[in-house]
């Protein structure tokens, strides 16, 4: 029983300390966090829990005092007629110029935030999750150009996402 624990406690340390990404993706290098920082629009995403529901999502990334990122998602739950928010931070993986990240939302739990494609202008990005059941594009306006969108459901695919899946995210003026 004790080998379980200990076991156990290894593989969530691990989880702790290594970033994941999907096999086949590359996280964006140079990555400049300045630009990066500020408000995204949520395009599409992959269903998960903590976003069923929403929409007019956002993720606003702010600088902590201690370097880390702050993360701020919020989106209009449609059944539940509310707002939600969610409060977490985000820290480099390891080189702060490559665009793979850990997020936490929920205390010493870090998953994976992996950006890869960013487009020169900051404007457009393509983030992959620890596994293939997280995806999101983001653009810094509601919506985003055909040929970005095309580009980045290809890259998507290569890498094994289900694109069919994705959940478009609709805004208005909630």
């Amino acid at each position: 029983m004790k080998k379980k624990i200990m076991s156990g406690l290894f593989v969530i340390l691990m989880l702790n300390i290594c970033a994941s990404i999907p096999k086949g993706a590359t996280p964006v290098k140079p990555f400049d966090k300045g630009r990066y920082l500020g408000k995204w629009y949520e395009i599409a995403r992959m269903d998960f829990r903590f976003e069923r529901n929403l929409n007019n999502t956002t993720a606003h990334y702010s600088l902590n005092a201690d370097g880390t990122i702050k993360v701020v998602n919020r989106g209009y739950n449609y059944v539940e007629n509310k707002w939600t928010e969610a409060v977490g931070k985000a820290k480099f993986a390891g080189d702060t110029n490559v665009g793979m990240l850990k997020v936490s939302f929920f205390g010493p739990f870090y998953s994976g935030y992996n950006v890869i494609a960013l487009d020169q202008d900051y404007k457009y990005a393509l983030v992959a999750g620890a596994n293939t059941k997280y995806l999101w594009i983001l653009a810094r306006e509601k919506t985003i150009p055909e040929d970005i969108r095309k580009n980045y459901l290809e890259l998507a695919k290569r890498i094994g996402y289900d694109v069919s899946a994705l959940i478009w995210v609709e805004h208005d003026n909630k």
